[in-house]
C-alpha cells in the first residue's frame, strides 16, 4: 500500500498567475533551490479526511491557516512512491512571515547528535514557469492542472 500525501496550491493572479511554495527543510535541502521546493503537504493514516489533512499541514508548514474561501481538487498522482492529493485555491499570504513547524534527525548522520530543522525553511511566490523549475518534479504536472482549471 503507497504511502498517501495531501497538500494545497495556493495560488493568486496579479497580474499572472503565482503559486505559493515552500523551500523544504533540513540539511538534504539546503544547498538546493531547483527541484526543492514543494507545496505544503503531509502524509496521512487511513481513516483520516485527506482534505482535512491538506488543511492541516499546510497550516503547520505555513504558520497560517489556508487563506482561500474555496478549494478546487487537482487530483491525485503518485510521486516518488508517495500518492499526492492536492487541492487549489486562491489567495494571499505573507510569505517572509512564515513560519514551519520542526523535525528532528541525527545529524551529521551516524553522529549521535540529534538536530532540529524546520519542515519549511522559507515561503516564495512563483510565476507558473519558475514554478516549473523549483518544484521537485512529481508536483510539476500540477501546475498544467492549475492552468487548465483556471481557463475552464
Amino acid at each position: 500500500m503507497p504511502r498517501r500525501s495531501a497538500g494545497v496550491l495556493l495560488y493568486r493572479r496579479a497580474p499572472h498567475v503565482e503559486v505559493l511554495l515552500g523551500h523544504m527543510g533540513g540539511p538534504f535541502w539546503a544547498r538546493k533551490d531547483d527541484g526543492a521546493w514543494s507545496f505544503p503537504k503531509g502524509e496521512y493514516a487511513d481513516g483520516e479526511d485527506p482534505l482535512a489533512v491538506a488543511h492541516r499541514e499546510f497550516e503547520e508548514e505555513l504558520g497560517s491557516p489556508v487563506p482561500a474561501t474555496s478549494l478546487v481538487p487537482l487530483g491525485e498522482l503518485r510521486t516518488s512512491g508517495k500518492v499526492l492529493t492536492v487541492w487549489a485555491g486562491e489567495g494571499d499570504l505573507d510569505a517572509d512571515a512564515a513560519v514551519s513547524n520542526t523535525f528532528t534527525i541525527e545529524w551529521p548522520p551516524r553522529s549521535g547528535r540529534v538536530q532540529e530543522f524546520p519542515e519549511i525553511n522559507r515561503a516564495a511566490w512563483f510565476g507558473v514557469d519558475e514554478a516549473r523549475a523549483k518544484l521537485v518534479k512529481g508536483q510539476v504536472p500540477y501546475l498544467d492542472r492549475l492552468l487548465d482549471l483556471l481557463a475552464g
